[in-house]
């Protein structure tokens, strides 16, 4: 049985030029399997318009109703849901989002079969596919240029206006850094994104112990992992998973890198209970030494306390002073520097897409032709017959408007 797939047009303001599939990945859909069609509904906003579609072999139209399975990237506003379809793309509600409970009700009335990019996940819940390695690789980009704006060091172009991570790359290694310590946190995709940029402008890696101990003539960065910068309560050590499994038992640990780090790049994930990295409280200490925040996770209010609030890709950078802990112009002598964009793929919407849909095709669509056999589909689905499935019916009162 043939499957017709639907790449939709992004409706959400402000646009989004990313999308699930390229023209190549729909050609790659097409020859790996037989029984699969794929049509595009007609785009503006796309970083690939539809010729480039058209040219691949890709029928291009107006009206995609005739699909069964609708992929898009960002949420779909209520009134352009088609009912009785199957339907993929983030919808930021898994963690009861309010903002959007309106869109998860809506889905369930019109009886949309719906799984969440967020939700497609392995037999241990890792998530399979997402654009998080492009956040860090956009978000220490844009860390370096707040760097030059604040201090006047250098002026890089925005990340939107260039093409690639190459030529984010190159742009970078125009610059000379001054012997500056720079401290990432984590070691998911967003971390190793920006790793990724780190090591191609030659920045010299060193450890835990080394960076904390010891001065440099040059600049230099460390990697910490969640023990580094979380310590026991009662002092004893385990491994990571008694942090995951038991984060009350833990309290932070991090002023011993803030104090000797100049730029910080956020690319941790936070779990719910876990300490905070660092207070409003910590920043005001004298042995706060961070200057420049890049803040890739943006939790805002939360475990950063610098990360007041999202920034915009038209807006950046915004300033946090101590004394006050609100908000001031990022060049005022007083202020640490923030750079909190919530939507940093967006800033690198080819190398997004071509990385996407590369892991789709090889994670997600498989799933519709072998009888779901690994639970992919399973695992992913959010609503089906016009109720939540039980994998997600703890987002019932949420629904409802009880919570």
């Amino acid at each position: 049985m043939s499957i017709k797939f639907a790449l939709i047009k992004e409706r959400k303001n402000p646009p989004d030029r990313r999308v699930v599939f390229t023209p190549q990945s729909c050609q790659q859909l097409k020859a790996d399997f037989n029984a699969a069609e794929i049509i595009v509904e007609s785009s503006d906003i796309r970083v690939f318009n539809d010729s480039r579609y058209a040219d691949a072999g890709v029928e291009v139209v107006s009206d995609v109703s005739d699909a069964d399975v609708m992929f898009g990237v960002k949420e779909v506003p209520v009134e352009a849901l088609i009912p009785n379809k199957k339907y993929f793309f983030f919808s930021h509600t898994i963690k009861k989002q309010p903002y959007n409970r309106v869109l998860l009700k809506a889905i369930l009335e019109k009886n949309i079969e719906f799984y969440d990019h967020e939700t497609i996940v392995n037999g241990k819940d890792l998530r399979l596919i997402g654009f998080g390695r492009y956040a860090g690789i956009v978000g220490a980009y844009n860390g370096f240029r707040a760097w030059g704006l604040k201090y006047k060091s250098w002026n890089l172009p925005k990340a939107n206006t260039l093409a690639d991570q190459k030529a984010l790359i190159e742009t970078l290694n125009n610059i000379s850094l001054p012997n500056i310590k720079i401290l990432l946190t984590g070691h998911g995709k967003v971390a190793r994104g920006s790793k990724e940029m780190l090591d191609a402008m030659h920045v010299k890696e060193v450890s835990v112990d080394d960076y904390l101990n010891q001065t440099y003539s040059e600049a230099v960065y460390c990697v910490a992992d969640v023990l580094d910068y979380n310590k026991r309560v009662d002092g004893r050590v385990f491994d990571k998973y008694d942090m995951y499994y038991n984060p009350k038992d833990y309290v932070s640990d991090f002023m011993r890198f803030a104090k000797v780090t100049d730029y910080f790049i956020a690319g941790h994930f936070y779990g719910d209970d876990a300490p905070y990295l660092y207070t409003r409280e910590d920043v005001r200490s004298k042995n706060f030494n961070i200057k420049v925040v890049a803040d890739v996770s943006c939790d805002i209010d939360g475990p950063v306390a610098t990360t007041l609030r999202p920034s915009t890709i038209a807006n950046p950078i915004y300033g946090y002073d101590p004394a006050t802990e609100t908000e001031i112009d990022f060049m005022d002598d007083k202020a640490i520097v923030v750079m909190a964009v919530d939507n940093l793929p967006c800033e690198l919407p080819k190398d997004a897409s071509e990385g996407f849909g590369e892991l789709f095709l090889e994670q997600v669509i498989p799933a519709f032709f072998n009888g779901d056999v690994d639970g992919i589909l399973e695992r992913a689905r959010m609503t089906k017959n016009g109720k939540l499935t039980e994998r997600y019916a703890y987002l019932q009162a949420y629904v409802d408007g009880r919570e």
